[in-house]
């Protein structure tokens, strides 16, 4: 997503006079600091220094963007601060929706049906955390993922966030009501296990692009070396079969073909290295938005049995969030329902075991097949595999 034009600016002048330099804005779109020592060892730069953001730098100039190490400096001076944020938005007043329709278009269940019992306006919390994730290999790939999980439902809606955005972070913050009603917190163990099930899906999607580049050259250049080590070994093969066995020459060729074969094992070493892929994830930030939502109420029956879930028209994208996917927390559609707890999932988590055939719930048997203790295999394949 491109940076908003002018925000990396007034960043780094409001962080700098939050740090107590001086700044003074100058032409074409920079800016010029009057730095205090504190902050001069923190950001690597003199006394009296100037920076540039657009195209085209003011004379003497330091260009700043996303692209360079600037945002390393800037997480030097900024330390702990802002890495947890809570914000209050208000949708003001919103029709509510027509919740049967709305149910017929979104709930998707292969296998059970539903009933809505209630609807009514509520308020939630939804936290979203932030990861930076870096991916190295013979090139380098880095981005940002985040997350969004409802604390009243569990759903993650995250293709909501885009519909949400630009969120009003400059505006005068909303105060919450005194009556609002807000999901409590959840207990840190059960945020960790929903995180290690969501986050790697979510970013092997984000590096597929990237993993398919990596396959596609190391295909090119183990076609190249074989293709070159395949011809000298025929060529030594061809003049050893031209000479009688106790040929001395012969022994030579025999000997050149060995050191070609493990030249070409070493070369292929060398090339499994050069595109090995070395990944690390680290928490950035973790937003929580406050806000109002139309909550429903849900009874799903499956055969004998029913189960009530809610699920949340969020007023602000103006959409229904997808029921969660208990098994893997994808973003796939359409949900199965399964016999054993009715838990709500997508294909790959009633899919049949890979040792036995049976289809079994994910979410009841997170480790295991019930049936013969066959391994469970992760709910979505990782391109990195």
């Amino acid at each position: 997503m491109p940076l908003e034009d002018g925000r990396m600016h007034r960043f780094v002048a409001g962080l700098l006079a939050a740090e107590g330099a001086l700044v003074e804005p100058i032409a074409p779109d920079g800016m010029e600091a009057l730095v205090p020592p504190p902050l001069q060892q923190a950001l690597g730069v003199g006394e009296l220094c100037r920076f540039g953001f657009g195209a085209t730098l003011p004379t003497g100039a330091e260009r700043v963007g996303i692209e360079s190490d600037w945002l390393g400096r800037f997480g030097r001076v900024i330390g702990e601060r802002g890495r947890w944020h809570r914000r209050v938005l208000d949708a003001g007043t919103r029709k509510a929706p027509d919740a049967g329709r709305l149910l017929e278009q979104e709930l998707a269940l292969e296998n059970a049906t539903w009933r809505l019992l209630d609807m009514a306006p509520a308020w939630t919390r939804y936290l979203i955390p932030a990861f930076r994730f870096t991916a190295l290999s013979d090139e380098k790939r880095e981005g940002t993922q985040r997350l969004a999980i409802n604390l009243a439902t569990g759903a993650m809606p995250d293709a909501l966030l885009d519909r949400m955005l630009p969120w009003p972070s400059e505006d005068e913050p909303t105060a919450l009501p005194a009556d609002a009603a807000l999901p409590p917190d959840w207990e840190r163990a059960r945020v960790i296990e929903r995180l290690r099930a969501a986050l790697p899906w979510r970013i092997d999607a984000a590096l597929a692009p990237f993993v398919a580049g990596l396959r596609r050259r190391l295909g090119r250049d183990l076609n190249r070396l074989h293709g070159y080590h395949n011809d000298l070994h025929r060529e030594a093969a061809q003049r050893a079969a031209q000479l009688s066995t106790g040929d001395p020459g012969r022994q030579r060729e025999t000997l050149r073909m060995a050191a070609i074969a493990q030249d070409y094992r070493a070369k292929v070493d060398d090339l499994a290295h050069k595109y090995a892929l070395r990944l690390t994830v680290e928490w950035v930030q973790t937003l929580e938005l406050v806000m109002p939502v139309h909550r429903l109420t849900v009874q799903i029956r499956r055969r004998k049995a029913e189960r009530v879930m809610a699920l949340d028209w969020n007023s602000i994208a103006r959409r229904l969030e997808p029921p969660p996917d208990e098994a893997g927390w994808s973003a796939e559609r359409p949900r199965l329902v399964c016999d054993d707890a009715l838990h709500l999932v997508a294909a790959a988590g009633l899919a049949p075991c890979t040792t036995c055939g049976r289809a079994y719930c994910r979410a009841c048997h997170p480790q295991q097949c019930p049936k013969c203790g066959g391994k469970t295999a992760p709910s979505s394949a990782s391109p990195m595999q």
